[in-house]
């Protein structure tokens, strides 16, 4: 199925529910990226045990499929000076939720609860900040349906995915505030900023990064 091994799929169907999925999601070290920027299929992810938001996010929707759910992903886009974060999605009893691979203490899984895209976006604004508390998310896409791939083999290629981040930065996104809002933001509060800094997995070797921007989402 899509290409996938048995024992691939041994491992990617044995969570029965998207909360499982997501309990899966958190067992896979944070690709730090220390020999350079990737953008890891599905079966990549498997076989070298690390992954980043968006090879997390694609790996998720890729279990959603198998449980039945579109293979979707939402963008949120932030400033310039900020990383986008990219979730899996899926629709639940008319609610939207979502999958998330992160490696802080924030923008992580959301329940099933949210009644649009919208909605379940603006649910990340307020952790959405930099290490120096200025809040950056400014927009999101509807979902993407990565079928649209499947020709490409994008769920076990071998070569990185390039093709569908520079689709998600081409599709249309909608603003989250107006320029007056952004004006008005308050930073994140000290206690915030401190529960922003908290991570799940360090890096084999220290990582160059900006003091102001987190290294990893």
């Amino acid at each position: 199925m899509f290409g996938l091994t048995a024992g691939e799929l041994r491992v990617l169907t044995k969570p029965k529910t998207p909360a499982a999925i997501q309990d899966f999601l958190e067992t896979i070290p944070i690709n730090f990226e220390e020999e350079g920027e990737t953008l890891l299929s599905p079966r990549r992810v498997l076989r070298e045990r690390s992954c980043h938001c968006t090879e997390g996010a694609l790996l998720g929707a890729l279990m959603l499929r198998l449980q039945g759910y579109q293979p979707l992903v939402v963008d949120l886009r932030s400033v310039w000076q900020d990383e986008d974060h990219l979730v899996a999605v899926w629709r639940q009893r008319g609610r939207w939720g979502a999958l998330s691979k992160t490696n802080h203490a924030v923008l992580r899984y959301r329940e099933p609860v949210y009644r649009d895209i919208r909605e379940l976006a603006l649910s990340y604004f307020h952790e959405y900040f930099t290490n120096n508390g200025v809040k950056t998310l400014r927009s999101y896409s509807l979902p993407v349906n990565l079928k649209r791939f499947d020709a490409r083999g994008w769920a076990t290629a071998t070569e990185d995915l390039w093709y569908i981040n520079r689709y998600l930065d081409r599709v249309r996104h909608y603003p989250i505030l107006g320029r007056a809002q952004v004006a008005g933001l308050r930073s994140a509060d000290k206690i915030e900023i401190a529960a922003g800094k908290l991570i799940a997995w360090r890096p084999r070797r220290r990582v160059r990064q900006n003091p102001i921007v987190r290294a990893s989402r």
